[in-house]
Parts: structure tokens; sequence; C-alpha cells
């Protein structure tokens, strides 16, 4: 029996056992190979218990992964490397670390950037396999009967960051993109429809981005206004959460998860990756519409028919990034959907305790079409696609992003801040 079918019976039975947890149909992508995933790339909530949302089963999962090994011998390879040598892949020559990469960029001249851009190295995983991440607020870290499983998830985690190398890469300024696609604006749908990337503008009236309770006030629906104005065939726009990015921020960080109080990141997310795929794309969604889970915006009242209905039709998830002041160092940046539209992507599984959501990494690919915006201004918002129900091939999915060191900027460069939102746009 072939996979497809495998998963297909699977989700049949396990939604007659229990009608009320929603299991996403399984999606490919036209002309997309299949991801590299757990369970044939089946939703974990198939392997709902009680309402766990398939926790349980992640981790049994990721406890039986770990045992194999494979992860830890890849860790011990990158770790086990003569220092400042290039690291043999199948996709190239990886460096450990950044210096390390752009000074063999330098000294064979590797590449030449086009005008407005730059080469650089980017992280990207050489573990080919699906992996597993256990969030910070997850029971398993504080359960005293269980010590000895919280040091394999441990000891997992920090092997998940060691499995990754710096590749070279060239990228391109975003303003540019007509350039390289001929009479295609940056700042329009067809430009996200195409490449999963785009640029809009807005003079936002919320004064302090690190009260979260007036960017929820202010913010939301100036962005919830420009999606609606910047897709035309749109009918409606969810912002539900949000994020505050500064290195350098003194105050109180705390997340506050039941005062909606994202707090402030002091980390840059630095590997290639993507925050949803076929799945996620879809349980986010259908959380959001039917039990307002982690809904930081306007509450929504669906029934489980409703949900289907709308989501019957095609919505997309988009994160948007607004600066706080002009981007000097650690901008934010973005992959073309054409130049990864074939590659599989490698399923990461977050596991909290009543949920299990899926994220995306990328093995390196020389011909991966990178852009950023220089000096990203406060009024310059960029745009990325995190998901497109639409999967017949017509428009981009998603775009994979990360954050990137601008070799181009001062030694004195501030670093960036910016408020991150990620919504919904249904059609």
């Amino acid at each position: 029996m072939g996979q497809t079918k495998v998963v297909e019976n699977k989700v049949a039975a396990d939604t007659q056992r229990a009608s009320s947890t929603y299991v996403p149909t399984l999606q490919r992508t036209a002309g997309q190979a299949p991801p590299i995933a757990a369970n044939g790339g089946l939703s974990y909530m198939s392997f709902d218990r009680d309402g766990d949302g398939g926790t349980r089963k992640a981790l049994e999962d990721a406890l039986a992964l770990i045992a194999k090994g494979e992860g830890q011998r890849v860790a011990d390879m990158v770790h086990n490397a003569p220092p400042g040598a290039p690291i043999e892949t199948k996709w190239g020559l990886g460096f450990r670390k950044y210096d390390e990469c752009m000074g063999h960029m330098r000294r064979n001249n590797l590449i030449e950037a086009p005008e407005g851009g730059f080469a650089l190295p980017l992280p990207y995983t050489v573990f080919e396999r699906h992996t597993y991440s256990v969030v910070p607020s997850n029971a398993i870290w504080r359960d005293p009967s269980r010590p000895e499983v919280a040091a394999l998830l441990r000891k997992n985690e920090q092997n998940n960051k060691r499995r990754d190398l710096w590749f070279p890469q060239v990228m391109r300024d975003a303003h540019r993109i007509g350039e390289h696609y001929p009479g295609l604006s940056p700042a329009s749908a067809e430009c996200m429809d195409r490449l999963g990337v785009s640029l809009a503008h807005l003079e936002s009236r919320c004064s302090n981005f690190y009260d979260s309770a007036e960017v929820e006030r202010v913010f939301y629906p100036e962005i919830e206004k420009l999606l609606l104005e910047f897709f035309p065939d749109a009918t409606d726009a969810l912002v539900y959460n949000h994020d505050v990015f500064d290195k350098d921020y003194t105050g109180d960080r705390t997340e506050y998860q039941d005062k909606k109080n994202p707090g402030v990141n002091a980390r840059y997310a630095t590997l290639v990756h993507n925050d949803l795929n076929d799945n996620s794309g879809r349980v986010r969604c259908r959380e959001l519409l039917t039990r307002n889970l982690r809904n930081f915006g306007r509450e929504q009242h669906y029934t489980e028919a409703e949900a289907d209905r709308k989501m019957s039709r095609r919505f997309v998830s988009i994160n948007l990034a607004k600066p706080m002041e002009t981007v000097e160092q650690f901008p934010f940046v973005l992959c073309a959907w054409p130049s990864f539209a074939d590659q599989p992507y490698i399923t990461n599984y977050r596991i909290y305790d009543d949920r299990v959501g899926e994220t995306t990494r990328f093995t390196y690919r020389p011909e991966h079409e990178w852009y950023w915006f220089p000096q990203q201004k406060v009024n310059e918002v960029s745009m990325l696609k995190c998901y497109d129900s639409v999967t017949d091939g017509s428009v981009s999915r998603w775009s994979f992003h990360t954050a990137c060191i601008d070799p181009t900027a001062p030694a004195d460069a501030r670093n960036r801040r910016n408020c991150v939102v990620r919504a919904f746009v249904f059609f």
C-alpha cells in the first residue's frame, strides 16, 4: 500500500474515533518533492489522545529518533571537523563559523553581488531528517519524575543547533525586483503570489511597540486594513499575534501569554526556516477560528461547520515586519519561491503541552534567490508568505527567511528593532 493511501486510511480512522479533533488533509504542492517528515507527513493531530493534540506520541517519536543516534553522529561530525576547515557536504562546502565562511568567500572571490546587494554566509541545517524541539513552557522540563527524559531532550535541543553550517549566498536589493522580473513591482500582490515576498508602506500611529496593549489596539487594525487594501480580492484579514525584536533592550523581556504580552526577543532567528507548512498552516488557522488559541487579536467565534466553509476557500498566512527605526544591522531577509519550489522542506516539530506545531527548515542550494530591503525605513513593511492554501503550483506557497549579518554595515551600526505581526488573509 502506498504512503498516501496509508495516510488517508489513518486520517479516516482517527477522524471517526475523535470527530472533535481537527485533522488536516495531507497536502502537496504540484511539482514539489514530498516533505521530509514523520509518519509520512501526517499531522500529529491524528494521534490525539484525550485532547493532547498528539503531544504524547510526538514525545515518544522524538525519544525514538534520538535513540537511533543519527542526529548525534551528524552533530559530532560538525563538532569534530578541523578548526577553520570547510566541511564537505553534498550541497557544497559549509563552515562552522560565519567568519570562516566569509574568509573563504573573500579569498576565493566566490560571488559577485549585483548592485544594491552583497555576498555573505547564511546558516542552513545539514541534517536532512525531521527534527523535534520541546518548547520551554512544556511541563516535561519541570517534571521531577522524568529527569532522564529531560536530559535527553535538552541534549537534543543543543544538537539541533550543532547541525547547522554557514554557506555562501548573495543578497539582492528587493527594491530592484523589477530588474530581475521585468514589470514586477515589489509593492504588489502579484509579487507576493509569484515570489512569496513583497513590500508595503504604512505610516503607523502606534507610538510604543513595547506596549503590547497599544500594539494590539492600534497596530493590529492598521495591518488588517493594509492587507485588505494590498489584496483587493480579500474578504477578511486577521492579525493574531506579534513579536518585538530588540537585542539591546534593557527593560523587562518576560513573555506573559495570559496577558497577551509576547515580551521582547533578544535573539534574531538566524537559521534558514519557515514558520508554517502544509499541516500547520491549516491547523493554526482552525485553532484561531474555532478556539481563539493564542490569539492576541479580534476574538473569533466560528463553529466547526463555519470554519470548514471559510477554509474551503483560499486563505494565506502572512508575516509583516515593521522597523521602529531605520534598520542598520541584522536585517530580515527573504527567499523567493521560484528558487526552491521543487525542494522538499524538512519538518521541525515544536512540542507544546496541548499541540504540536510544525515549522520547516531547508538545506542549502546555491541557486536560492535571496532579497533584503537595504536600510529599511520605519514606513516600509516587508512581507513574506508563510502558507497558501492553493496547491496547484499557480502561486507561491511560502517563502523561507532568516536574519543575517550585513557585512557592509559600519562596526557601530545599531541592531535591528522591529515588530513582526502574523496574520491570515481570507479570499
